[in-house]
């Protein structure tokens, strides 16, 4: 029986934690969970709200499933995710976006991959106060991170059938770190004479993304603009609440939705697990549950063309009904 990290977050988390478990478990795959938890309540009891436990448990079991956690805004302690991207050294955030059967959208044809670096650039939160009216915040691209994470989002699309990597900068401007993202990513796309190549700056590819996502394949991009394009990529395919996302490293894999902890929802029985089923089914796929995988994600799919949905997918099932509905398909 295969141990997997569960770190069950605060707001909505515990409860579509329990609601992905519950999924797994009516599957017939057996799952040892190691249960951790983290967050603003931890930080209130431990003093930290990503205990060194925590760690320990990744490390020790390689994998881990999380729910969101709360990141204050402006105050308060500094990203749980971050902390666990830098810690565990996930260089690799992928966010797939594909058209889900039984959710109505602008578009239906959307089938592309965000790949996003995942440990510097802005949102690695180098910043001070210069004086008491003006704040720094430091842009740091590296020459080893910025190639790493291109030679990972040209192997995915090698390994999954993919036709196109496209690197995505603001290059124009800022010639000399997003400069150095480019010039990373041209020269591991010599290694790549099968796939093709296109650049293009962010700003440009928000608009098309909005015109005529189907154009696009894989996405690199560096962290800031990747956090940014993956929200909006979401929005296409119903939302965040559908989201799915996993952050890889060398050695480590943590899998998690894309949104927040919703702290307005908890305990109302209305958060969609959807966004966390599916980063279960692609952990499972990482560990090699592949025929689970695939049994789960017909019998989602199947939940939805049912139209049977949660309240931010325009649906009026709670939380309990829409895990039951899964389950029964299963």
């Amino acid at each position: 029986m295969r141990t997997v990290t569960l770190i069950k977050g605060d707001g909505i988390g515990p409860e579509i934690s329990d609601s992905v478990v519950k999924i797994i478990e009516a599957s017939g795959l057996k799952i040892d969970w190691d249960i951790q938890t983290a967050g603003a309540d931890v930080a209130i009891s431990e003093g930290t709200p990503l205990p060194q436990r925590v760690f320990e448990s990744v490390k020790r079991n390689k994998v881990a499933l999380k729910a969101p956690v709360t990141t204050p805004i402006a105050k308060g302690f500094r990203s749980v995710n971050v902390q666990l991207r830098k810690e565990l050294d996930l260089y690799a955030n992928i966010r797939p976006c594909k058209n889900i059967p039984g959710i109505e959208t602008c578009f239906n044809n959307v089938d592309l991959v965000v790949v996003r670096e995942n440990t510097e650039d802005l949102y690695a939160g180098i910043e001070r106060m210069i004086d008491s009216d003006t704040a720094e915040s430091i842009k740091l691209i590296t020459r080893k991170a910025s190639e790493k994470i291109c030679k990972f989002a040209f192997d995915y699309a090698v390994e999954n059938g993919r036709c196109e990597v496209c690197a995505v900068t603001k290059a124009n401007i800022m010639k000399m770190s997003d400069g150095l993202f480019l010039e990373s990513y041209r020269s591991v796309a010599e290694n790549y004479p099968q796939i093709s190549k296109r650049e293009i700056l962010v700003d440009n590819l928000c608009m098309q993304l909005v015109q005529n996502p189907s154009k696009f394949d894989v996405l690199v991009l560096p962290n800031l603009y990747g956090d940014i394009v993956s929200d909006l990529t979401a929005g296409l395919i119903g939302g965040l609440g559908v989201a799915q996302g996993a952050n890889i490293g060398e050695n480590y894999a943590v899998f998690e939705p894309v949104h927040g902890s919703a702290l307005d929802l908890k305990g109302l029985n209305k958060a969609n697990p959807t966004a966390l089923l599916l980063s279960a089914v692609e952990m499972l796929k990482y560990i090699g549950e592949n025929s689970y995988a695939d049994k789960i994600k017909h019998a989602l799919f199947k939940t939805f063309s049912q139209s049977i949905k949660t309240v931010d997918l325009g649906g009026s099932a709670t939380t309990t009904e829409f895990t039951e509905k899964v389950i029964d398909n299963l």
